[in-house]
């Protein structure tokens, strides 16, 4: 198995990313000229057949979630393009963003298309307005090409627009009804639901929510006329996926990676190994609100099934971050913590003061002062929080704590203290 390949991001460095006509000369905009002579319905079987999979954490079935857009009856939809990209140690989505921005918005074309959409939203960290201008100038360029706007290609009746937004910084905009309600310009809270996205999204429309990697996949998918993509990977997980790997290894970056690849192939192979001869500790996966990996499981498929079945994050993000023994795994969980303690957005109790308690039992922990006591305590807010908080950010807050606690029980052992006689 080549240990990378090249089909999301087959366009990177063969055209100008600031040019339409520098796009369209490698055959930029076929996939949508096929797009329109399908019906939407199609275009999600397609998506389906392909086993796509979300690529923004959730995994949800892509051809499903477009069936399921189609089907809600509404005189106006919306499409929304998830570029928040505020998981720690995720930087995958801006390398598309960067390189090859046209194949993002020919991708957003053909969702408004399939799901029967009027216009799309491009919801974009705020750490990446300096990418602002290139791709504002890029959806003006579709515009006067015809790609965007009215009767789109002479397709009478198919109008539609995409809008570039930015956001504050927001951690838990991450998640889709607190991205809509940051869209509509309120505090980016989660909703409660019902009503999903699907039925009362952004501005209250119909809206369906994909990522920037999700999005980016559909017009070279729809080209495949050989079949590449699901010759990749494996039976039960094909295709491919863009993977960000960071922390303390050689040669960090973003690769295009077959499914079936292992932890140790990514690690090793790919990121050059662990930096300046040291150890390995663990391995984050799927960002802060991901689960940890211990060195004895680096032969993990990198699969859903095989993540799944050996404990860890179903895939996620994509992120991989790689510590060594500089590192405690206290001093790790700690630093989590209290990155998420910030990026609470205190709307529910489980989540605002479960993050606030274990810090204090991480604290106690790093000091050495904790008691049996302390850790069932820990053990329990985090599990509460997993299975009560009223968005992902709290129910994924603690899952580094609690992979944390079946890999490394040694790190939470209470100190006996010896009798003195």
């Amino acid at each position: 198995m080549s240990k990378t390949v090249s089909f999301i991001t087959r366009n990177f460095g063969k055209y100008n990313p600031s040019s339409l006509a520098s796009y369209e000369f490698i055959g930029g905009f076929t996939a949508l000229r096929k797009a329109l002579d399908m019906d939407g319905d199609a275009i999600a079987q397609l998506l389906a057949d392909n086993g796509v999979q979300g690529r923004g954490g959730a995994a949800y079935d892509m051809g499903r979630k477009w069936s399921q857009a189609r089907a809600v009856q509404a005189p106006h939809k919306c499409v929304v393009c998830n570029a928040d990209e505020g998981e720690p140690g995720t930087f995958k989505d801006r390398e598309l963003l960067s390189k090859d921005p046209f194949q993002l918005l020919e991708g957003m074309i053909i969702a408004g298309w399939a799901v029967g959409a009027d216009n799309g939203y491009i919801y974009m960290r705020e750490e990446y307005s300096h990418l602002r201008p290139q791709l504002l100038s890029a959806i003006e360029q579709c515009e006067k090409a015809g790609y965007l706007g009215e009767n789109i290609l002479g397709h009478e009746g198919f109008h539609y627009h995409i809008h570039l937004y930015s956001g504050a910084g927001a951690y838990v905009c991450g998640e889709g009804s607190a991205l809509c309600e940051s869209l509509e310009g309120h505090s980016g809270r989660p909703r409660m639901k019902p009503p999903f996205i699907k039925q009362c999204g952004a501005f209250h429309l119909p809206t369906c929510v994909n990522n920037v990697e999700s999005l980016s996949l559909v017009p070279p998918l729809l080209l495949d006329k050989d079949g590449f993509y699901k010759s990749q990977g494996t039976p039960d997980c094909p295709g491919t996926k863009l993977i960000s790997v960071c922390g303390n290894v050689k040669n960090p970056g973003v690769f295009e990676v077959p499914f079936g690849i292992t932890l140790r192939e990514i690690i090793y192979d790919l990121a050059g190994g662990i930096e300046d001869g040291h150890q390995l500790q663990l391995v984050q996966l799927g960002g802060a609100s991901g689960r940890l990996a211990s060195p004895a499981q680096l032969d993990t498929q990198y699969t859903y099934k095989g993540m799944k079945g050996a404990d860890l994050t179903a895939i996620g993000s994509g992120a991989i971050l790689v510590v060594d023994e500089r590192t405690s795994v206290i001093g790790f969980l700690r630093m989590t913590q209290q990155f998420f303690s910030h990026e609470s957005c205190g709307q529910c109790t489980p989540c605002r003061e479960g993050n606030r308690h274990i810090a204090r039992f991480l604290d106690k922990i790093a000091a050495g002062t904790h008691t049996e006591e302390d850790i069932k305590l820990m053990e329990k807010y985090a599990n509460i929080m997993s299975t009560a908080s009223m968005c992902g950010l709290g129910e994924t807050a603690q899952s580094a704590l609690l992979s944390a606690m079946k890999r490394f029980p040694e790190v939470f052992a209470v100190k006996k203290e010896v009798a003195v006689r």
